[in-house]
This record gives C-alpha cells, structure tokens and sequence, in this order.
C-alpha cells in the first residue's frame, strides 16, 4: 500500500466540528468562509463535509463532521471517511484532541485503502502531514497490515486457492529473511497431519502446511495459527448457495495471521515467530470425508465427523497440536470459524476465549486503545462433555446447535495441553457493510489488537 503521509510540507487544515462545537468554530471563521457554510446548510453533522474556499477559489481550509462527546458511540474511525470525500492534495488535522490523534490518523491511512486487482481503482490521490506525537511508523505498520489481510480476504478462491495462500506467506517470508516450509498433498498423511489431509482431500488443489519461523530462538515463543480455508462448500454437508457466497473469506484467519506477522516481523519484536497455516479447499468429491467418518488426529485423540461443514476446527486441531509440542509461550490461533457467533456478537465484534486472565485483561485493553474490538466468552466446562461421542474420543459438531462459537473453542482446547497461555479468537474477517475506514469487504480483525499487545510485552 502506498504510503499516504507527507512531512514537512504546506498543508490544508482539516478542522473537526461537532454539532455541539460548530457554532464556536465557526465564530472563528473569517466572514466569507462562515457565510459560505450558512450558505451550504453546513450543520457539522457526523460525516458532514465542507471545503471552503479563498478569495481566489483554491480550497483554504475544509471542515468536517465529527460524533459528539456525548453520543453514545463516537466512531473515532469516522476520519476514515474523508480519503474517499477530499481532492487531491496535503492535508493536515488542525484541531484533533491528543488522545484522538492515533486512531484518527490510523483512520485516515485505513480509509485509503482500495481493492483494484480485477478493475482499475486508483487510490485517493491524498495524503497526510501527521499529528506531532504520533508514532507514524506503528501506525504505516498497522495500516500495511491492514491492506495485506483484506487483498488475501478479496482475492477470489479461483486466484486465492491453498498454493497461492503459500506464495503469499513465502513472499512474506523472504521480505523478511524468514524460514519457510510446506508439506502439501499426500506427504501431510506421512508426516501426521490426518485431519488437514482429511479436509483438503476431495480437491484437486492440494491441501498443505505453511510452516514460517523468524527471529532469535532464544526469545520467548510465539506462535500464531491461522485457518486457510481457501474455499467452504460444507463438504457433503453441503451449505445452501446464499451461505457461499463470501466463502471466499473463509481463509480470513491465515490473512490475518500473516498480517499480524508482518507487523510483528516489521517492527523487530524480541521473540520467535513461528506461524502456521493449515491452507486446504473443502471440496465435494467422490473422496471427500463424510460424516461419521473417524480420524486419527495427530495428537492420537479420533475425531468423529459430526458434520463436515466444522472443517475448520479439524485442520486447526492438527496445527496447534504440532505448535503445542514445542510448548510456546504464547500460542494463538485465529479463524473464520462459527455462525453462532456471529448470531451471538455480529460481524464487528468478534469473541475470543482463554483460561489466561492476565492476558485477558490485557487484550481487552489493547482491543479498546486500538478501536480493533474484541469480547470475551468463557471456556465453560460444563459444556465440554457434548463434544463426546460413542465411538471416538471427540464429535467435531455437537448435535443441539447451542453454544457454538464456546464449543468450538472447547474443541480445540482438547489440542493445546504444553503451551504456557493459548488464545482463541473466532472472527469474521469481513465488513458487510462500508463503515469509515472499512470498506465492504475483506477485513483485517483482532490483528492489529494482538500486536499492540506483543509490542506491549515483547517491543
């Protein structure tokens, strides 16, 4: 992504308004510019812009539209909207509060962002002279990030399928003097990855793990684990066509992995970084897994197949269980995982689950300072018994239809025994709708919190 900031240039002001605030500001106004705006209808509504013009027409300042300090949810991303509405030229804040200025300039670079791979589409020529005090490598960090996850999430499975999702994380990895491996096809049945192999078998694109690791081995271990499910059928249980049709997200998790690598590979983290991908297509095939099938997972627990369309946490399963024999410090896995909670927080609010209430505590706080928004749900031991089955350790799908998103997690729990703290985050990774800085479509979700909590302990 290009970068959108400017230093040390002539810049035109930006100046915030609030309906509560644009009588004052607008007292301030030379004469011409506030009659121009009273002229305009200008009330400094949310969202609300104006550029207002000098005596020689040239745009000599611009006013926008800000959420009250009393409303009951400020977007403080509504910044973001203004990429897509200014001309081109050098823009800079004039009135941003300091404790506004990061995610406002975060918001600003966020809503810059444009998918042009199939049709031209051009950034907004703009750009940005940044805030004093802000910390403008993070935020160009973040916003690179951020554009990394949604071009993976956007690319259609046709250009997008498990060998390109591996071409993606081996670039990254050579960007950044990286170890990269990958066991694909028949070698994962080999080398004890039954449930990845299981998945992806019915394809004709082979399934694989990505292996990527960087940094001094002595530092403490991370590892991140995202789900590559580069396109969902449901396997034999076969979704309805409506439920296909963002199925191209379904790798939402490995983006945001690798996204979430990338910052932290970019900004020198003193740890370990190893991320996996388990990267398959669930296909339907005269091979495809069926239900009721058992697996031998790699940890030696068999998995019933209660329903083929909970692939995600069986390729999963086999990935952390490799990661957790390593016994890393911090080990976390992100994935487009459940409909459940969805019904339960919606698409902006995803729910993550640990036992860890130090780390809990601190992402949390993270989530909020850096407006990537997260909930907590439990881990509910009383619930951990539907997942049994009468013929296997473990059903991958509980009959009932409660509780999804909470079994689902207790589900990979039974992989993670060694690791010192484990971290379960149940995304979406898309935006249904264009909100500022977010345009519809692929998103980059709880990456962006998840560094700043690594930048806080490991930076």
């Amino acid at each position: 992504m290009p970068s959108v900031f400017e230093t040390a240039t002539p810049a035109i002001s930006i100046r915030f308004a609030t309906t509560s605030t644009w009588e004052a500001i607008s007292a301030d106004l030379p004469e011409p510019s506030r009659q121009f705006a009273r002229a305009n209808g200008f009330k400094a509504k949310p969202g609300a812009y104006l550029a207002l013009p000098d005596a020689n027409g040239e745009i000599a300042q611009v006013v926008f539209g800000l959420d009250n300090e009393t409303a009951k949810f400020r977007d403080p991303f509504r910044p973001g909207q203004l990429a897509g509405l200014l001309p081109p030229g050098v823009y800079r804040f004039a009135n941003v509060a300091p404790d506004h200025a990061h995610l406002a300039t975060l918001a600003f670079a966020l809503g810059c962002y444009r998918f042009g791979r199939y049709r031209k589409s051009e950034p907004p020529e703009v750009r940005l002279v940044p805030p004093d005090g802000v910390d403008i490598a993070d935020i160009t960090r973040m916003a690179n990030a951020a554009a990394l996850a949604r071009d993976l999430i956007n690319t259609p499975a046709n250009d997008m399928g498990p060998e390109e999702l591996a071409q993606a994380a081996q670039q990254l990895a050579q960007r950044f003097g990286a170890k990269f491996d990958c066991i694909v096809g028949d070698e994962l049945t080999r080398k004890n990855f039954p449930l990845i192999n299981a998945v992806g078998m019915a394809s004709p694109r082979a399934p694989r793990l990505i292996d990527l690791t960087w940094g001094d081995p002595s530092h403490p271990k991370v590892t991140l684990v995202g789900k590559g499910v580069c396109f969902d059928t449901g396997g034999l249980d076969l979704k309805p066509s409506s439920s296909m049709l963002i199925m191209k997200k379904d790798m939402g998790g490995a983006a945001n992995v690798l996204a979430l690598g990338q910052m932290v590979m970019d900004a020198q983290l003193k740890v370990r970084l190893r991320v996996l991908i388990p990267a398959v297509e669930n296909s339907v095939a005269g091979n495809a897994f069926r239900p009721l099938d058992i697996f031998t997972s790699r940890k030696g627990l068999t998995v019933e197949i209660g329903n083929t369309d909970a692939e995600g946490r069986l390729v999963l399963a086999d990935a952390l269980a490799l990661a957790d024999e390593e016994k890393p410090d911090l080990l976390i896995d992100l994935g487009t995982l459940t409909g459940a909670a969805r019904v339960a927080l919606g698409p902006d609010l995803p729910p993550f689950y640990t036992d860890d209430e130090t780390l809990a505590e601190a992402l949390s706080s993270c989530a909020k300072q850096e407006h990537d928004p997260l909930w907590r749900l439990p881990l509910w031991p009383p619930y951990d018994s539907w997942l049994d089955s009468k013929v296997a350790n473990i059903n991958n799908a509980p009959s009932g239809g409660f509780a999804g998103s909470i079994t689902c997690a207790l589900f990979l729990q039974r992989f993670v025994e060694a690791a010192k703290s484990w971290l379960h985050v149940d995304i979406y990774g898309w935006t249904p709708t264009a909100k500022p800085g977010r345009p519809e479509g692929g998103e980059c979700q709880a990456a962006r919190a998840i560094y700043r909590l690594l930048s806080n302990r490991y930076g």
